[in-house]
């Protein structure tokens, strides 16, 4: 630096500062071109992509902060105004500095989308931290640069602790959305995709996850909004996980003296024959109890989607009418035999003993 700078107080003050900054600018083409490239060249030899994602990230940064390095260095070899020195220094900074925050700012997003997707985390959450990544570079950034000219920050920051309190305090519903919204990243409780369904009863399809509130997509194709802090402290039945898979029960009740393994074979061919329905788990057939007018099935399906759990039911219901039809089996409904009696009545009516039995004198009711 001490030759460097011999070399250059024979010049004027202008052309020795062009001569640096000229030369920071070859450097910045021979690293751009020949130090860029090699690693280009090295990075393509590896399995991941990672590299390859950083090293486009770095092709802006690194031959700018090269190129500005000249006018940095400038003032500490050559003799110039304290001013001078001081602006084009601050001013070489503030480049390298956005710069390098626009980078850093894109890599970090990038990186926390790419762990979420690879962990198969909920990847959904993954824009919320990349926003507050973003928000801290940009903020030390703003720092840096105010620091570089010289700009006293102490005032700054009581003002911004002061300003903090007061939007806290008049946004609190908001920043306990956003907490909420980290608490179900945290737990992992949904993605976008799933089916839910709400302890207050509203379900549906999960269309947008953001830092305030969830959108749900219900059946009646109504989308709801429900916010993040109502979530997190709400009970949730996400259909869609472990596997999209869910369970469906369907209620069968047959006459007493059917024949049962008949029963269970109708109910199972129903099951088998149905498009929604998974093969794997295999359909079940439970005798759930006695009941007062019959027997007590239940066909346990699972179906691929929770979506198709109605249509399912639906098919089924349908199916299996057709088979004991079919079959011959008996679907009982409630009945109820009366028994009637007269007595001696003042008027000279005769006693009367009136019975009415199942088949004359029913009373019957469709369950």
């Amino acid at each position: 630096m001490d030759s460097l700078g011999v070399w250059l107080a024979g010049m004027p003050a202008w052309m020795a500062v062009g001569t640096l900054v000229g030369g920071s600018f070859l450097a910045a083409v021979v690293v751009n071109e020949v130090g860029l490239q090699a690693v280009r060249f090295l990075t393509r030899r590896t399995r991941t992509d990672l590299d390859d994602r950083l090293l486009r990230e770095l092709r802006v940064p690194v031959p700018v902060t090269v190129a500005v390095a000249g006018a940095y260095v400038a003032p500490s070899v050559v003799a110039l105004d304290a001013g001078v020195g001081l602006s084009l220094q601050a001013a070489a900074f503030t480049v390298a500095v956005l710069v390098w925050a626009r980078t850093v700012a894109r890599a970090g997003g990038a990186l926390l989308v790419l762990y979420d997707e690879r962990t198969e985390s909920n990847a959904d959450f993954a824009p919320i931290f990349a926003n507050l990544w973003q928000f801290a570079v940009i903020l030390a950034a703003i720092l840096l640069v105010l620091w570089a000219w010289q700009v006293e920050i102490t005032p700054f920051l009581a003002s911004a602790g002061i300003a903090g309190i007061a939007i806290g305090f008049a946004a609190k519903d908001t920043v306990a959305n956003f907490f909420g919204s980290i608490a179900l990243y945290v737990d992992n409780t949904y993605k976008v995709g799933d089916y839910v369904v709400l302890d207050t009863g509203v379900a549906g399809t999960v269309l947008d996850i953001s830092i305030r509130s969830t959108r749900l997509l219900t059946r009646d194709n109504v989308v709801v909004t429900v916010p993040n802090s109502v979530l997190n402290s709400a009970q949730i039945i996400n259909n869609s996980a472990p596997v999209t898979k869910t369970r469906i029960k369907v209620p069968v009740g047959v006459a007493y003296g059917s024949d049962l393994d008949v029963v269970e074979a109708c109910l199972l061919d129903a099951a088998a024959a149905e498009d929604h329905v998974a093969r794997s788990p295999e359909p079940r057939v439970r005798l759930r109890g006695f009941g007062d007018s019959g027997l007590d099935y239940e066909l346990l399906a699972w179906v691929r989607h929770p979506l198709h759990d109605a249509k399912a039911t639906h098919a089924l219901n349908r199916a299996i009418h057709d088979r004991f039809v079919d079959a011959a089996v008996e679907i009982p409904f409630p009945q109820r035999d009366l028994h009637v009696r007269t007595s001696d009545l003042a008027g000279g009516i005769d006693a009367a003993d009136v019975s009415a039995d199942a088949a004359e004198g029913r009373d019957s009711r469709m369950a």
